[in-house]
């Protein structure tokens, strides 16, 4: 089936995504002459030369993210990396050289982060990074700003992306799809409703947690390890940011959380975020058209969704 971005789209896209970040930070009077792209995937990622400026812009986005939903959501990025920053905990932080708020041009929306030199002789050490994410937990603990109830599972997203998929079985087999849909409807109302959630797992307390995979989103610094790409914070059960880790990490992270005196993992609500984020894979393929490589990476993890339990044992299927 066609629909497919070519080499040449994704090409296209990166230059305007670049040619934006250079137009918005000679804009705020950055000295961009040096501009280049860092990295490219869902965002890219363009560090605005010679100024210490990196400009972060989405690019690979469902068709429920609007630039205003999107905006709201870096907002909240902003406002949480900065409040980390100010209480001395180790962040990627905003550049002081650009405004704490997100940026429009050429049709993306872009937020403005301090350039940090990577140490690229260090391989990540997903052990040590895990245990580390219960000393994150431990300070997000006291943020004092509003969070929306376990906004990074984007319901809207994954809803539309089942009906989306129902017309491309080149993506996701019929009977894949018709069991992706039992498993939302089981799975979506303790996503949407903080009531429900907190009805079927009694005692598993909510604070705010970084969204995506901190183990994953630890950036190895030349100066020492940072916290970083907080774009999905949210309101939820530490367990959101361990989903599909494993038995291994999990006690890396228990071992952590002991040591700064917080909660260890609850099993259950540890099996419903591994649940909900095997569903968020399946809705990705759904983005496959505008990111060919992203099947590459879906591919076994959709794979071991198949071979698992209904709704990863949550509820009966």
């Amino acid at each position: 089936m066609t629909g497919f971005a070519t080499p040449q789209d994704i090409a296209a896209r990166t230059a305007a995504a670049l040619d934006a970040a250079v137009e918005a930070g000679r804009e705020l009077g950055l000295d961009v002459g040096e501009a280049e792209v860092l990295y490219e995937l869902f965002s890219v990622v363009v560090r605005l030369a010679p100024s210490p400026v990196v400009a972060r812009v989405p690019v690979v986005l469902p068709a429920t993210t609007t630039l205003d939903s999107l905006a709201a959501r870096q907002r909240d990025e902003l406002a949480v990396a900065a409040w980390l920053a100010g209480r001395g905990v180790p962040v990627i932080e905003p550049s002081p050289l650009a405004p704490a708020e997100p940026v429009r041009r050429g049709g993306f929306s872009m937020t403005f982060w301090t350039y940090v030199e990577q140490d690229r002789e260090r391989q990540p050490d997903y052990a040590a990074n895990t245990e580390s994410t219960a000393r994150l937990h431990a300070a997000l603990r006291d943020y004092p700003g509003e969070l929306a109830f376990l906004s990074s599972a984007e319901p809207e997203f994954v809803t539309a992306a089942l009906a989306e998929l129902a017309g491309r079985p080149d993506l996701l087999a019929p009977q894949d799809l018709e069991r992706a849909l039992r498993e939302w409807e089981v799975l979506e109302p303790l996503v949407r409703s903080r009531e429900a959630f907190e009805a079927r797992f009694p005692g598993v307390d909510l604070q705010p947690v970084h969204g995506d995979s901190p183990p994953a989103n630890i950036f190895h610094g030349v100066d020492g390890d940072r916290y970083s790409d907080f774009e999905m914070v949210t309101l939820g059960p530490v367990e959101w940011d361990l989903g599909g880790l494993g038995a291994e990490l999990a006690s890396a992270y228990d071992k952590g959380a002991r040591e700064v005196g917080i909660r260890e993992l609850d099993a259950d609500a540890l099996a419903f975020v591994d649940a909900v984020g095997k569903l968020r894979i399946i809705a990705c393929l759904a983005l496959v058209p505008q990111l060919p490589v992203l099947a590459d990476y879906l591919t076994p993890a959709v794979d071991q969704w198949r071979a698992g339990a209904f709704a990863g044992g949550v509820v009966a299927g």
